[in-house]
């Protein structure tokens, strides 16, 4: 196995995204003091979708991104357009009532549609493509993809329709399942192409994007906001705190309630397009049922991204292949000799709850993040919402913002083995069926 290590994109890590961006510009650091109505922490997905929001209503935006656009989860993650929330509508309805249920499913699509017509209207080239695969293992998981067919309806949520075993080759090719479900309204796209496209068009409405520009102190005690980088400064009406799993400890009353973990990626070399003609028909997305699942889907240029595994606390496992090509191998044996051109790893932040925490620091200072595995359609959604609560529209920022967000237990030294305790018990029962 040959894996690329060339740094065809610097700043990224070497992964096929990277190699495949459209856009290799670096940025300038911010060196000087800047003033603007909004700063806002992390040109990812949530950070450049509240700027995008926010610069086509006429605000001034500033973003200070530590390292590249799209360096984090945005820009390495499995680009699965998935609508929904890390925990079902049954379990939101329990913990938060129906009525908050009911303002959450309402929302629960407009991650992926704000994609779709941003992709349209600024003309971004990023490989969208239609529809998203489930896959079931055992008649449990069967039994749990009806259970939320029948609850999403219930919220008026279509789109989806259960596939029985005889129907599964027409979306893989493969012996490992025994049926799903199927969602009309997933997709897929080159996630790093999507967020490097949405920056341009937030920079065509006036955004000023600073890289390499990592935020080093907050300020948020008097009437402005002030944010200082190595070399420079930011002082703004509005902050909106966008950083995610690679905040680090800049503010700790946001990191205590989140816990970064960790997800590896891989990227076949070019295969002979008939082969992926007939493992993945109808070209959707694809992911599994296990608590700790697979997920995968043919990229534009005939390869195949597969990605999986998990690392609690975001450590990069030693063998970044060392779990995902062997289930790869598995779902498709005639895959067995393939060549592996890249893998990474990436996080994503998690919450105790697995819904996203929403809130704010002061009446000026936003901020949203654990998003818990479901981030590219949630951060959409949530980064324009943080846009709409600056301009004055906070109805549904405050719907997320009620949400009780809990620590984890035991703290910072103990969350990452408890967590993985808790893991490892459901990955058990993947394994049994039960």
């Amino acid at each position: 196995m040959t894996l690329s290590t060339a740094h065809q994109n610097p700043g990224h890590v070497a992964s096929w995204y990277a190699a495949t961006a459209n856009d290799k510009t670096v940025r300038p650091a911010l060196e000087s003091a800047v003033e603007a109505d909004v700063c806002i922490i992390g040109a990812g997905f949530t950070g450049v979708s509240a700027a995008l929001e926010l610069t086509e209503k006429g605000f001034s935006v500033v973003i200070l991104e530590g390292e590249r656009i799209g360096f984090g989860a945005s820009g390495r993650n499995g680009g699965q357009i998935v609508n929904g929330y890390s925990r079902d509508f049954e379990t939101i309805e329990g913990r938060f009532g129906p009525e908050i249920a009911r303002k959450l499913a309402s929302m629960s699509r407009e991650g992926g549609e704000i994609i779709r017509a941003r992709v349209a209207k600024h003309d971004i080239e990023c490989d969208l493509r239609e529809g998203g695969f489930f896959a079931a293992f055992t008649p449990k998981q069967m039994r749990e993809f009806e259970a939320v067919k029948k609850s999403c309806e219930s919220y008026r949520i279509g789109g989806m329709e259960m596939v029985s075993k005889a129907d599964v080759g027409r979306y893989v090719s493969s012996e490992r399942y025994i049926g799903g479900m199927i969602d009309i309204r997933g997709g897929h796209i080159h996630p790093l192409n999507l967020v490097l496209g949405e920056a341009r068009a937030a920079e065509s409405f006036g955004a000023r994007i600073y890289e390499n520009s990592r935020a080093v102190s907050v300020d948020i005690s008097g009437k402005r906001a002030v944010v200082k980088t190595a070399k420079g400064r930011v002082e703004s009406r509005y902050l909106l705190v966008c950083g995610n799993a690679y905040l680090g400890n800049l503010l700790p009353k946001i990191t205590e309630r989140m816990m970064p973990v960790s997800s590896q990626v891989m990227v076949t070399e070019k295969l002979d397009a008939a082969l992926l003609d007939r493992l993945l028909p109808a070209d959707y997305c694809v992911e599994d049922a296990n608590y700790v699942l697979d997920y995968y889907r043919r990229t534009n240029d005939n390869r195949l991204l597969y990605g999986g595994g998990i690392g609690y606390g975001g450590q990069d496992p030693a063998n970044l292949t060392g779990i995902i090509r062997p289930n790869m191998i598995k779902t498709f044996p005639e895959l067995a000799n393939t060549r592996i051109d890249y893998a990474w790893s990436g996080n994503f932040a998690l919450t105790l709850t697995r819904i996203p925490h929403v809130g704010k620091l002061s009446d000026t200072v936003y901020f949203s993040h654990g998003d818990s595995g479901h981030g590219v359609t949630t951060t959409h959604l949530l980064g324009k919402i943080l846009g709409e609560a600056v301009a004055g529209h906070a109805e549904r920022f405050d719907v997320w913002a009620s949400l009780p967000s809990l620590p984890f237990p035991g703290g910072r030294a103990f969350r990452v083995p408890l967590t993985a305790l808790g893991a490892w018990w459901y990955g058990l029962r993947d394994r049994l069926g039960v």
